[in-house]
């Protein structure tokens, strides 16, 4: 039986493989953030785009532009949500740094191939350093109206 100290608790090895087997990586609650605040605002886009390298999360051909939706653990992007567990460090170092090496693969063969790349990060969309809907929208359409080839939308500075 897991001990709860306050309102940290710890599982069984069984629990936590079960838990960590069960976190998806299509359609999460900061991705449907972002879709539902762009269809809102009358942007049409397309779904995981298999043809792409690393299926963006959202591609709108309209503006070249391909929207990744990262989660700051599994994409290690430093901020306070983003952590290496204290189990298994060797695992967790080797499986975050392959997801690093795949992300940098994808977004040079999307840049070369003419499409310009947008990194939204867990962290703008949830938590404590959220940035405002109005903001974030902001941030998006700067990105998709300028010249840019690659920006990053991250949370607020704690």
């Amino acid at each position: 039986m897991p001990k709860a100290i306050g309102k940290a608790s710890y599982h069984t090895t069984r629990q936590r493989s079960r838990i960590m087997a069960s976190i998806r990586s299509q359609n999460t609650k900061p991705e449907l953030i972002v879709r539902k605040l762009l269809f809102k605002q009358g942007f049409r886009y397309r779904l995981h785009n298999k043809i792409l390298p690393g299926s963006p999360d959202i591609t709108m051909k309209k503006h070249k532009a391909a929207v990744f939706i990262q989660g700051c653990f599994w994409h290690c992007h430093g901020c306070h949500i983003s952590h290496i567990p204290k189990n298994n460090i060797a695992f967790w170092q080797r499986k975050i740094k392959r997801n690093l090496e795949r992300d940098k693969r994808n977004v040079h063969a999307l840049l070369k191939a003419g499409w310009r790349v947008l990194l939204i990060w867990e962290c703008a969309l949830m938590t404590k350093t959220k940035l405002p809907e109005k903001e974030l929208l902001i941030g998006i359409q700067q990105f998709l109206f300028s010249d840019a080839t690659a920006s990053a939308i991250k949370g607020k500075a704690l």
